[in-house]
């Protein structure tokens, strides 16, 4: 399905420097008895923001004045480990997260972000201990990423580079899931299928 490009974003940073967050603290299991996708944003982190009387826990960093609506998390390591339940990438995309900044994220869970437009970038270690500082300051800070030029700045002026995958690269700027992306190439896949109905013609 069509999903919302991401080419240059700027918003505010969040730092959950937690390591090895799993998917049922980012999406917990009684978020996903539904039937579609409807409400799952207010699931995101619910055992983080609520206590167990339903009270918001005012010390998350997303239940404070100018942190709810981040459009970045900088993240502790190995984040979205655990079950490999896609939920959690579309709660955090309710909640209006564009990108997730990290050293490291579970294999199947990073691949879903990929698959439903969320951004989520391996950095090295010190760029994300820099860019959880900026985060975590008393103030709320902001970011701009910016995915053509492959770079991360603040607004005081720094800046550092990334790199990604080329393919998800593409995928990210033109809005494009694995259908849509499938979908580009049609024309090089009905040339391969009348030369491979040429090369052996006895398989059906």
């Amino acid at each position: 399905m069509p999903m919302e490009p991401f080419t240059t974003v700027t918003g505010t940073a969040a730092a959950i420097p937690l390591p090895n967050i799993d998917t049922d603290v980012i999406m917990p299991k009684q978020f996903l008895k539904g039937i579609d996708r409807s409400g799952l944003g207010e699931g995101a982190f619910h055992d983080l923001r609520f206590d167990a009387a339903g009270r918001e826990r005012p010390e998350f960093v997303l239940n404070r004045p100018g942190w709810r609506d981040a459009a970045f998390l900088v993240v502790g390591p190995n984040f979205g480990c655990g079950s490999s339940r896609e939920h959690a990438v579309w709660g955090l995309k309710q909640r209006g997260v564009r990108a997730l900044l990290g050293t490291s994220f579970a294999g199947i869970f990073f691949d879903n972000c990929a698959r439903n437009g969320l951004l989520a970038l391996t950095l090295d270690p010190t760029t994300v201990t820099m860019l959880m500082e900026v985060a975590a300051q008393p103030e709320p800070a902001g970011l701009t990423v910016d995915l053509a030029g492959g770079t991360i700045a603040t607004s005081d002026g720094r800046c550092w580079s990334f790199a990604i995958d080329a393919g998800r690269r593409e995928a990210l700027l033109h809005g494009r899931d694995h259908i849509a992306t499938t979908l580009t190439r049609t024309e090089s896949i009905t040339d391969f299928e009348a030369g491979h109905r040429m090369r052996v013609p006895w398989l059906p």
